[in-house]
């Protein structure tokens, strides 16, 4: 067994770390991921300048290759030239900050990694863990949080993926683990609404002249069942199957058309 393991957070991330003790026993490891941090960068591609690749060692001594690009890149180039063979499990993660929501399919470079996986017809997981302490949301390098219990359900969910693959119209899972867990609880969710209901932050530079930082304030409910309401309000690691056809119902376009 063969697990690519990519993140967003960067090559340098604790996550992809604990990603990669969690894929250790499953089988065989490879890590290719961007060499910076990606947060926010969705499913984007590089398009318009090289890419470049590198080897080094990440912060426990194991080896990696660092991509200058997003999630998606790094993805790519480790399966198509980095990779001797199509990798049998793709995990993206562990993400530092919790990914819930429909808003997080698109915005999220650790569900855009997993999603490219799928594209390429191999099962992916994307996993990240719930943070309190916002300052750690976006960091790039190590941050000391405890992964152990994220690195557990990684293994669990990573295994019965590998022992019984994807059901049918399943490309891929999203995973997510509470920061301070009262028990294994895992539970089947369906997407909540929305992560966080933006707003926007307006500034002067020393010139007078405005500039503006997109921001959000964390939904901390949704419906019973959603994994908003599942994280955050049963304290439970979530799993929500993804797929990827988005077309909604063409029955209901034919009066429209008409």
């Amino acid at each position: 067994m063969t697990i690519l393991i990519t993140n967003d957070d960067g090559v340098n991330s604790s996550g992809i770390i604990a990603a990669k003790k969690a894929a250790e026993k499953l089988g065989e490891t490879l890590v290719v991921a961007p060499a910076t941090q990606q947060s926010g960068i969705g499913h984007a591609l590089t398009l318009f300048e090289p890419i470049r690749v590198t080897n080094t060692h990440m912060l426990d001594g194991g080896e990696a290759y660092m991509v200058s690009g997003t999630p998606t890149d790094a993805l790519i180039i480790g399966i198509f030239q980095i990779a001797d063979q199509k990798p049998d499990l793709v995990i993206s993660g562990i993400n530092i900050g919790e990914n819930l929501g429909k808003s997080e399919l698109t915005t999220s470079g650790t569900i855009g990694a997993a999603m490219e996986a799928a594209v390429h017809g191999i099962p992916a997981l994307s996993v990240s863990l719930q943070v309190t302490r916002g300052d750690i949301k976006f960091h790039d390098g190590h941050v000391d949080i405890d992964f152990s219990h994220a690195q557990k359900m990684t293994e669990r969910v990573a295994r019965m993926i590998l022992k019984n693959g994807l059901p049918d119209g399943v490309d891929f899972l999203n995973l997510n683990i509470p920061s301070h867990p009262d028990s294994d609880c895992l539970k089947l969710t369906r997407l909540g609404e929305r992560m966080y209901r933006v707003h926007i932050k307006e500034r002067l530079d020393p010139r007078g002249r405005p500039y503006y930082w997109i921001d959000g304030d964390s939904v901390e409910d949704d419906e019973v069942g959603t994994d908003v309401h599942t994280l955050k309000r049963e304290n439970c690691a979530t799993v929500t199957p993804i797929s990827l056809d988005a077309t909604a119902s063409l029955e209901n376009m034919i009066d429209w058309l008409d």
